[in-house]
């Protein structure tokens, strides 16, 4: 019988989507395959502009994946994210799995191995390597509030437009994706 060769010391090209929007809002980002769903988390949060103040699920194989809450207060049956690895749950490239985050906003996440490669040692992971368009607004209400933020900022007219704008800090480019910027807050993941 073959042995399987381990993965986790290979570098994991993801493309990271959050689903449900036109035009696409994505990241491409390479990261070892030995990281803990854990630190995938954090990535996931860099990359896309997150801030981190909901829970989160990841969803591979039918199974989620999360942190323990404390005597199941949300009354949610999940696995340990801090015990299992990217490379073990995503052996293949082409494998595809979720990542939720806010779960009343409930932004999806469809994350696909593009790619799995061996480490570059001039290269320090984890590393975006391109993406394209901003992150939605952190509580901004999902895709629905989304778009209807879109709409009033766009609209000086509309009811809400002020009101968004300062909500916002007065500026919000959906066009905007700064790779420089994303990979300064990458070299923060711990």
């Amino acid at each position: 019988m073959a042995k399987r060769k381990s993965k986790q010391g290979m570098v994991y090209q993801l493309k990271i989507t959050l689903m449900d929007f036109e035009p696409v809002i994505w990241r491409r980002v390479q990261v070892k395959g030995g990281i803990r769903l854990r630190k995938l988390h954090s990535i996931i949060q860099a990359v896309m502009g997150w801030e981190d103040y909901h829970l989160h699920k990841f969803e591979i194989g039918g199974i989620e994946y999360s942190v323990p809450f404390p005597g199941d207060m949300f009354d949610m049956e999940m696995e340990d994210e801090r015990r299992v690895t990217l490379g073990r749950l995503a052996p293949e490239e082409g494998d595809r799995f979720l990542y939720e985050y806010d779960f009343g906003d409930s932004w999806e996440h469809e994350i696909l191995v593009e790619k799995i490669l061996p480490p570059d040692p001039k290269v320090r992971y984890p590393i975006c390597l391109e993406g394209e368009r901003a992150c939605p607004p952190e509580d901004v209400g999902g895709v629905w509030g989304y778009e209807e933020f879109l709409e009033a900022i766009k609209n000086p007219d509309h009811s809400e437009h002020e009101d968004y704008l300062e909500w916002v800090g007065e500026r919000f480019d959906p066009e905007e994706f700064d790779l420089e910027k994303t990979n300064k807050e990458l070299r923060s993941v711990r």
